[in-house]
């Protein structure tokens, strides 16, 4: 599923400097400095999330984002008269990363919470996606408000500023964004037939024929849906496993209201016909059965069990099946994480 990326953050220092500047563009050159220890550890936590499935690691690396904001914050706030008292652009960073740190600290906790219970249903699932996506929004705002004063700043003081030179981390974090998405898109394709089909498995425990009508009907269409919506999703970077994983799975699915749920209601519907038969059958005192009634009651006994050897029978091959595709949809995720998102 996908996982919280982070933008590159700006500005960040662990060190003290002299908070008086020459010229503005050793101010700027300062704020430049300050980049590093947010941006490593932004993108150590970006790296651990793609490769690690220690929740633990994570969340230690986590926590470590957040010192190092703590700490930048701290000493950029330190810079009392900014640029020779003009403080506009030191406010603007100093309010940046406050709010990134609110932000990664409380807005990760909503983003747990409904991770939590992400797979109950599709909608929840989407929910957890959506915010996300939306915390991503919010970064990006309050990253071109700093962008937006830099340029201001460096205007008002006639510095050119060079743009489009993006540090290799930088690079590294917009690639682990991109191929976090593209993940994403799929797993929702995915999903929402998983997700149906579970309750479709428990309609047939539950033997609800209505329940299991309903939810095979709702299982064909989303897989019809879903392989319609991947004829327009490109391969990413010519890598085209994940895409062909899903379609696999969405396959899988569409074969299950096909050819497992026609037979589980037939058999559902002949057991019904079976008990009806039994308790009128037992309701006679032995005395008064007909032996039409006798030869009729054995031979629907001879039926529900060739039935209820070939209910078995399909249904287990459908289990391993479908066991079989998530198992190799996930395994192709990771891999796909791990292929497209750099480890170094």
């Amino acid at each position: 599923m996908k996982k919280l990326t982070l933008l590159t953050f700006l500005l960040i220092s662990t060190s003290f400097f002299a908070q008086d500047f020459k010229t503005p563009v050793a101010y700027l050159e300062y704020i430049a400095k300050q980049e590093d220890n947010i941006t490593k550890e932004t993108w150590k936590y970006t790296k651990t999330i793609a490769h690690s499935k220690s929740g633990r690691k994570i969340d230690a690396t986590r926590k470590n984002l957040i010192k190092s904001i703590q700490t930048a914050h701290k000493n950029i706030s330190n810079l009392k008269n900014g640029y020779n008292g003009d403080v506009e652009f030191k406010n603007i960073i100093v309010d940046y990363l406050k709010i990134s740190e609110i932000i990664i600290s409380e807005e990760y906790a909503k983003i747990i919470d409904l991770q939590e219970v992400s797979e109950q249903s599709y909608d929840f699932m989407e929910a957890y996606i959506k915010m996300q996506d939306l915390v991503n929004e919010r970064m990006n705002r309050e990253h071109e408000k700093v962008s937006v004063g830099q340029k201001k700043f460096a205007e008002k003081y006639n510095i050119t500023l060079t743009e489009g030179q993006e540090s290799a981390i930088g690079k590294k974090m917009a690639l682990s964004n991109a191929v976090f998405n593209f993940q994403s898109d799929l797993y929702l394709i995915f999903f929402k037939c998983n997700i149906t089909d579970l309750q479709l498995s428990k309609a047939i425990e539950a033997k609800d024929l209505a329940a299991i009508q309903q939810n095979s009907n709702s299982l064909a269409a989303y897989a019809d849906e879903g392989l319609e919506k991947l004829k327009n999703i490109k391969p990413y970077n010519n890598d085209a496993s994940l895409i062909n994983a899903t379609k696999k799975s969405l396959e899988a699915y569409k074969k299950v209201t096909v050819e497992q749920i026609p037979s589980v209601i037939d058999f559902f519907m002949f057991n019904n016909k079976f008990e009806n038969a039994k308790q009128n059958i037992e309701k006679k005192k032995a005395s008064d059965r007909t032996k039409e009634e006798i030869d009729s009651y054995n031979n629907l006994i001879k039926e529900i069990n060739t039935k209820i050897a070939n209910f078995n029978k399909v249904n287990t091959k459908f289990d391993q099946e479908k066991l079989q595709h998530v198992n190799s949809w996930n395994n192709t995720s990771s891999q796909f994480i791990s292929k497209h998102i750099p480890n170094d």
